[in-house]
C-alpha cells in the first residue's frame, strides 16, 4: 500500500528524485550539532502546550471578583487574565502541568539558542558563507527573549506587573521616540486598558509567526549550504562525513525529540515555576520584595543595579540613567554580536568559504574574548539577584554591590588572560605532536572557482549504520 501511494504521488508530482536526495542528505555525527535541534524541539513543545493554554486563557483586563478553586484569594478583585491563569492552575485537568511545561520549554528554548550560538562562535562556524545564518540565529534569540517577556507578563500577577513597569520605564527612557515606542509595545501607560490583549496578540501570533519564518529560512540555508564538520580524517571543504538522514539520523533525531519532551514533562510535573497564586493580583502601587526576571533578562537587571546614577541633559531633552544600562548596553552587546563575522573577516583578511570548523584552541583571541564576555554577563546575572543573595548570606546589599562592581571588570580580565594562555599552550603542544588526523585541518584551503555555489562539488562519506 505504501509503495502504491508513493508511486501514485511520483507519477503526479515527480517526488521520487527529491525524496531520494533528501533521504541521502548527510548530517555530521558530533553531539554538539544536536543543540540546535533541542531548540527546535523546545519550540515545537511551546507551540503544542501554547495551543492547549490558549483554549482556557482569557486575555482580558476586565476586573472581576475571584471565587475559584484557590480559596486563599477568594473575594479579591483581579483581572480576568489573572483569574483564568488561576483557573488553568487549579481548575483545568493537567492545566498546571501544561502551564509549567510551557514555561520550562521557553527557558530551555532560549538556553538552547544561546548554547547553539556559543558553539557557532567558539568553532568559527559564522565564517563565509554562513554569516546570514548567524544573523538569523541572533534575531531568533532577540525574538525569543521578547516573547518570553510578553509571555510571563500576560498573567496579571504582582510579579509580572513589576516586570512590566521596568520594561515600560526602559522604553520610556529613549529620547524623543520613547513615548511612541512604549505606546506601540504596551498600548499605553502601564497599566493600560487593552494592554493584555495587545501583548497576547504579540505573544501568540506576531512573534511566533516571525520565529517560525526565521526557523524555516535557517533550516533551508543549512540544507542548501550543507553542514560544517569538525577537523579530522576525511574532513575537507569538499567532503562531508556523517550519517544519512534515513534511517540513522532520523532515528537519532526522533529519539532526541522524545527525550526533550520527557525531560520538559518531568520538569513541569516536579519543579515549580512561576507560582502566580503566591504573588497575588497586580497592584500598581504595590511592590514585591526580591523580584527578579527570568534568567535570560537577569543580566540586564544586573546592569541596571550596578550602573551608577547618571542623568544626561541634551538641551531640552533628558536622557535618564535607566536608558544606559537598560537599553543602550544590551543594544551594544547585540550590535557587536551582529557585526562579529564581518569584523573577524576584516581582521583576518580571509574571505574564503569555510566548511571545516576551527577548534577553540586554534583561535586563542576569539576564544579568550568570548569567555571573558560570558563571565562579564555572568557577573551581571549574579548582580541581578544581589538583594536575594544578601538576605541569604546575611550580608549588606551595599557591600555586595560594591564588590560586584569590582568583579564585573576583574573576572573578565582574568578569564581572558587564563584562557588565552591555555589556548597558546594547547596550540604549541599540537605543533610538537603533529597528530596525523589533526594535521589535515591545517592544510590551506583552496578558493572556490568563479560561479561556484557553497553547496556544490561536495563529496559525501557516510558512516556505516
Amino acid at each position: 500500500m505504501i509503495e502504491a501511494v508513493g508511486r501514485a504521488l511520483d507519477r503526479r508530482l515527480g517526488m521520487a528524485r527529491f525524496v531520494r536526495e533528501a533521504m541521502n542528505h548527510v548530517f555530521p555525527d558530533h553531539w554538539s550539532f544536536m543543540i540546535g535541534e533541542i531548540a527546535l524541539y523546545a519550540f515545537a513543545i511551546l507551540v503544542i502546550t501554547g495551543i492547549y493554554l490558549a483554549l482556557f486563557f482569557n486575555a482580558s483586563d476586565a476586573e472581576v471578583v475571584y471565587h475559584g478553586s484557590y480559596h486563599a484569594l477568594d473575594g479579591l478583585r483581579m483581572s480576568a487574565a489573572y483569574e483564568s491563569s488561576l483557573h488553568l492552575s487549579f481548575g483545568v485537568p493537567a492545566g498546571l502541568l501544561i502551564r509549567q511545561m510551557h514555561h520550562w520549554a521557553a527557558d530551555i528554548f532560549i538556553a538552547a539558542i544561546v548554547a547553539h550560538l556559543a558553539r557557532i562562535f567558539f568553532t568559527a562556524a559564522y565564517r563565509r558563507p554562513r554569516e546570514l545564518n548567524w544573523l538569523i540565529g541572533l534575531t531568533l534569540l532577540v525574538l525569543a527573549v521578547g516573547n518570553g517577556f510578553f509571555g510571563y507578563s500576560l498573567l496579571g500577577d504582582l510579579l509580572s506587573g513589576a516586570g512590566l513597569r521596568v520594561g515600560y520605564a526602559i522604553l520610556l527612557s529613549i529620547p524623543v521616540a520613547g513615548p511612541w515606542l512604549a505606546f506601540l509595545v504596551f498600548g499605553g501607560t502601564v497599566p493600560a486598558n487593552g494592554m493584555t490583549p495587545h501583548m497576547y496578540a504579540m505573544h501568540v501570533v506576531v512573534i511566533p509567526a516571525l520565529i517560525s519564518l526565521l526557523l524555516g529560512i535557517h533550516l533551508a540555508i543549512i540544507w542548501r549550504q550543507r553542514h560544517t564538520n569538525y577537523p579530522g580524517p576525511g574532513r575537507t571543504n569538499r567532503t562531508i562525513v556523517g550519517s544519512r538522514l534515513w534511517p540513522s539520523y532520523a532515528a537519532k533525531s526522533l529519539g532526541l525529540f522524545f527525550l526533550v519532551f520527557g525531560v520538559i514533562a518531568m520538569m513541569g510535573g516536579l519543579f515549580q515555576i512561576d507560582p502566580v497564586w503566591i504573588y497575588g493580583p497586580y497592584n500598581p502601587v504595590a511592590i514585591i520584595p526580591g523580584a527578579q526576571p527570568d534568567w535570560y533578562l537577569g543580566w540586564v537587571e544586573g546592569a541596571i543595579r550596578l550602573f551608577p546614577g547618571v542623568n544626561l541633559h541634551l538641551g531640552h531633552w533628558l536622557v535618564p540613567e535607566l536608558f544606559f544600562p537598560g537599553l543602550l548596553f544590551p543594544a551594544l552587546v547585540f550590535l557587536a554580536l551582529y557585526l562579529w563575522p564581518f569584523f573577524a573577516e576584516t581582521l583576518s583578511l580571509d574571505d574564503r568559504q569555510h566548511h571545516v570548523l576551527l577548534l577553540p584552541w586554534q583561535q586563542p583571541f576569539n576564544t579568550a574574548f568570548g569567555c571573558a564576555v560570558f563571565m562579564f554577563l555572568l557577573v551581571l546575572l549574579v548582580a541581578g539577584a544581589d538583594d536575594f543573595i544578601a538576605v541569604m548570606t546575611d550580608s549588606s546589599v551595599v557591600t555586595l554591590r560594591t564588590l560586584l562592581r569590582i568583579l564585573v571588570f576583574v573576572i573578565p580580565a582574568l578569564t581572558f588572560v587564563v584562557v588565552y594562555w591555555l589556548c597558546l599552550r594547547r596550540r604549541a603542544r599540537h605543533a610538537q605532536d603533529k597528530v596525523a588526523d589533526e594535521a589535515q585541518s591545517t592544510v590551506p584551503q583552496e578558493r572556490p572557482q568563479a560561479g561556484e555555489g557553497p553547496s556544490l562539488g561536495f563529496t559525501v562519506r557516510v558512516r556505516p549504520d
